[in-house]
């Protein structure tokens, strides 16, 4: 194996080479989605472990293994990620280098004028600036809130350091506001530079760290280092510390803004999922403490912080994906992927360690052909501003009254602000009755593409979406599609069916094989039911399976000895909705009949 892989390979037996070569001769037949929905999840099976043999390229670790770590802690996670792998300690924690989901010599960025072509800012005008609001109807607002709270958990790049920026060149009739040009140019900060020692193996292939942890382990609550963490904490039974007022208090550092994990990009969406899933984490400490009196306060937090980031988990994979990837295929794998299939015939058949058969939760842990680390590629896919409106209406849930109030207004330093104002039980269900945009052309909120952050100079976020994926060397839109698996275009029109917008394509890039990533997976006619592209889900598909597969807190280690019996039920017997009713029982009414929470509530 590559020294980029660090010895892991993939190991694939006879099966999975027949399966292989079914799946090539059913989809030059047939697309997936248009399958039988057994035989399409089946496929979708067969294309994830291509993915995970041809797709995963390990970058470096980047980082030294963490000190905040001794034996005797393996049955919690560590606060920074480290020891997830007893094996390998660095791998996945905070700090640790992003890997990449093509070879590295795929992964170069342009250079000179050509990274800056054509220029972001256009792009942002003519392809991406919303022009009327298109809702995604089969979602509600708190399903464009949840992803972010997830991100929050997966990566971030750090915030950007003034004194290296990319100069956009601004058109005449540019309405950028003056005071915020620089030689007449729009700036953008450059990613945070990994300064670590460079292997040289990377050859022109760009490196950045993930300032949080890659494991799924509700970092975005917690904290990724041992500092924020005991900065959360109330220091008693467990619990993590929460106002007179119910919810959490105000970040010293950031007033207006939640004191949590992280708390970066702030709004009310955030401050609404952090504050439920505290409270989620403070029942279990007191659940805990009923049956084991004994444990100590640090033996409660761990035990706690276990069963809620594995409900967290479970709630992206069984409801969060199947909201927004409506498709039945999709709704059998997810299920399946997280605890098997529900035939005892098909699971006696595969055994008890099938993954396919048995589902992930509890199966060996298998880091397929690379270390773990989440990618760049992945960063990329999840780029869905467009699920963010530029207003919804607040209404409240005892009168019925409503008021149409500005996104804007409810972020950064004003979101305490505007909690305390509207409520939280108001503001859920608010959030459960509005619709997010569509993820489309045309749909980025125009109040992002304006916006002011603590600290740096006016952000169009649409541009600087275009300038991450071309500054990180992840691959465009129609290289991307090839190294997924996918044919590639060979004309605009074969990318979309939206309106004018193959004609939009030609005008700004001339040549099709400079679109974009983000703006190709925006246009890309996505399969039925689907809320974002099947190129996209190329990606969703590996890395979704790769966060539970790599974890040994899912797979060796998914057992009562770490979680506790009364854990591992409390996770089977729970979702969105009995988290919401337990700390928010008012909601019922709205939640009466609806299956899935982040579908729209019932408006009373």
């Amino acid at each position: 194996m590559s020294r980029r892989n660090d010895g892991f390979e993939f190991h694939g037996g006879l099966l999975q080479r027949f399966l292989d070569f079914v799946y090539r001769a059913i989809n030059l037949i047939e697309r997936w989605d248009r399958l039988p929905t057994w035989l399409a999840a089946l496929n979708l099976g067969v294309l994830r472990d291509r993915l995970r043999a041809h797709n995963l390229y390990h970058t470096g670790y980047g980082i030294g293994a963490s000190g905040d770590w001794s034996a005797g802690r393996e049955r919690w996670r560590s606060p920074d990620g480290s020891f997830n792998s007893l094996h390998h300690p660095r791998m996945g924690m905070a700090g640790a280098r992003f890997g990449r989901n093509f070879p590295l010599s795929e992964c170069v960025p342009d250079s000179g004028d050509e990274l800056l072509d054509p220029s972001p800012r256009v792009i942002s005008q003519e392809l991406l600036a919303r022009r009327t609001f298109i809702p995604e109807r089969k979602l509600n607002l708190l399903a464009a809130a949840w992803i972010q709270f997830e991100t929050h958990d997966w990566f971030s790049h750090g915030v950007p350091e003034p004194g290296n920026e990319f100069k956009i060149p601004l058109q005449p009739h540019d309405d950028w506001p003056e005071p915020e040009r620089v030689d007449g140019c729009m700036q953008i900060r450059r990613t945070l530079a990994d300064t670590t020692p460079r292997e040289t193996w990377l050859g022109a292939t760009p490196t950045f760290r993930n300032t949080t942890s890659h494991w799924w382990d509700a970092a975005q609550i917690y904290g990724s280092n041992h500092a924020r963490q005991a900065d959360i904490r109330s220091g008693t039974d467990g619990k993590i510390a929460i106002g007179p007022d119910g919810l959490l208090p105000e970040d010293p550092a950031h007033p207006g803004i939640d004191l949590t994990g992280f708390n970066d990009n702030w709004w009310v969406g955030l401050s609404l999922l952090h504050n439920l899933f505290v409270r989620e984490h403070n029942v279990l400490c007191d659940a805990l403490k009923a049956r084991y009196p004994g444990w100590c306060d640090e033996e409660l937090f761990q035990r706690a912080r276990l069963i809620n980031a594995a409900l967290i988990a479970k709630i992206q994979t069984i409801e969060w994906t199947p909201g927004i990837l409506a498709h039945p295929a999709l709704d059998v794998a997810m299920h399946a992927n997280w605890s098997g299939v529900p035939n005892h015939v098909i699971r006696a058949a595969f055994g008890k360690n099938s993954e396919a058969a048995c589902g992930i939760l509890g199966s060996p842990t298998d880091q397929h052909s690379a270390p773990y680390a989440l990618t760049e590629e992945f960063t990329s896919v999840y780029r869905l501003h467009p699920l963010i409106p530029d207003e919804m209406n607040v209404r409240r849930l005892d009168t019925g009254g409503q008021v149409p109030c500005e996104l804007v207004n409810m972020q950064g330093g004003s979101t305490r602000r505007f909690m305390e104002e509207h409520g939280f039980t108001n503001l859920l269900y608010s959030f459960g009755t509005n619709h997010p945009g569509a993820i489309r052309l045309h749909n980025h909120p125009n109040f992002l593409r304006r916006f002011k952050k603590d600290g740096q100079p006016l952000l169009d976020v649409a541009a600087i979406d275009i300038m991450r994926d071309r500054e990180r060397g992840v691959p465009r839109y129609n290289r991307f599609r090839e190294l997924v698996g996918k044919r590639r275009v060979r004309t605009f029109e074969e990318i979309t069916s939206i309106s004018g917008a193959a004609d939009q394509m030609r005008k700004i890039y001339k040549n099709v094989d400079r679109v974009d990533l983000l703006v190709g997976l925006l246009a890309e006619d996505p399969p039925n039911g689907f809320g974002f592209s099947d190129t996209a889900f190329r990606i969703f598909i590996l890395m979704a399976s790769r966060r539970l597969k790599s974890d040994r807190f899912f797979t060796d280690d998914y057992r009562p000895e770490i979680y506790t019996d009364f854990g591992l039920d409390w996770i089977n017997n729970n979702g969105m909705k009995s988290v919401l009713l337990r700390h928010v029982p008012q909601l019922g009414p709205a939640l009466e009949g609806v299956k899935n929470c982040f579908a729209p509530w019932n408006v009373l």
